[in-house]
């Protein structure tokens, strides 16, 4: 696809026309090429060692999220004990998510353990406010301890076709992040076809997102395998064409262990086992830890565990 691009990607901000330009000269996804490959993968099946292996691996790539209208910071402080010790010889999840308002109850609970703060900002989960609201979000976020933000992108100028909006609002949040890392989150599933969700990924990318997240986790659909497949060619040709690495966090409906195995072979098959590392590779959910626990206690003793021998979420 990369061979296809005929506009300079240092100039194809130059503008809103060039921008738009190039965001609509992107090859067109096939749909149902898409969906009957991520159907394919997706049955893909995974054995004893290599399966155990998988669990593992989704495990620390988990973001441990709350993102409920009645989280406390006794519930944070709950959850961070358990993205720090999920069960018997587990390993910990990558990160914990929360409202910016929480950071600092999540930071203090993580400090020095390697698992990060993350958190959602920039009017999550609409988008919808003003840009001078949207960085004093992120700085405040970010003073408060968090060292990743997620921010959302406003759908509704992305349909209407300003992509440069969307654009300067990235470049404007990316600068208040500062050292932070920036996941722009583009809620596929109200960006209504295959062909928008590869733009939204390339717009986000060309204005310095870090990572490329499907959903809030607040819209169905979210995380399906196809939007998924397609964020990952994305990031797999973006790093063809520029040399830069981008991270892909698919949320939202990634329930069981069956599901995030299903998307660690998604990786694998098409971005290639550069992505397969907690740095490059996320997994946002809130129960799915769960069930890996369980499954991950079924290889090693051949028996489930109850859904009430591990902390309810």
């Amino acid at each position: 696809m990369v061979s296809t691009l005929t506009t300079s990607l240092a100039d194809v901000a130059a503008s809103g026309a060039t921008l738009r330009a190039f965001l609509h000269g992107l090859p067109g996804v096939d749909r149902v090429g898409a969906d009957q490959r991520a159907a394919m993968l997706g049955t893909r099946s995974i054995k004893t060692t290599a399966k155990a292996k998988a669990i593992d691996l989704a495990i620390s790539m988990v973001d441990l999220t709350t993102l409920e209208g009645a989280d406390t910071a006794g519930k944070v402080r709950a959850m961070c004990i358990k993205a720090l010790r999920p069960g018997s010889d587990a390993p910990k999840v990558a990160a914990v998510c929360v409202y910016p308002d929480l950071v600092a109850v999540a930071a203090e609970a993580v400090r020095g353990s390697g698992v990060k703060v993350a958190s959602v900002a920039t009017a999550f989960p609409s988008g919808r406010s003003s840009l001078e609201v949207k960085v004093s979000d992120t700085a405040l976020a970010v003073a408060a301890g968090a060292d990743e933000i997620d921010m959302v992108i406003d759908r509704g100028a992305f349909l209407s076709g300003d992509y440069m909006k969307i654009f300067e609002e990235i470049v404007a949040v990316k600068a208040a992040c500062g050292a932070a890392h920036l996941k722009v989150i583009l809620e596929t599933g109200e960006l209504s076809t295959y062909d928008n969700v590869r733009r939204a990924s390339w717009l986000a990318m060309l204005a310095g997102a870090d990572f490329i997240k499907t959903s809030t986790g607040k819209v169905s659909p979210a995380a399906t395998l196809p939007v998924t497949l397609i964020m990952l060619e994305a990031v797999r040709d973006f790093r063809d064409a520029t040399g830069r690495q981008v991270g892909v966090k698919p949320a939202g409906g990634i329930r069981t262990t069956k599901d995030a195995i299903k998307n660690l072979v998604l990786v694998n098959e098409t971005a290639g086992d550069d992505w397969l590392t907690p740095e490059w590779f996320r997994l946002g959910a809130s129960s799915l830890l769960n069930d890996l626990l369980m499954q991950r206690q079924k290889l090693a003793t051949g028996r489930y565990a109850g859904p009430d021998y591990f902390t309810l979420d």
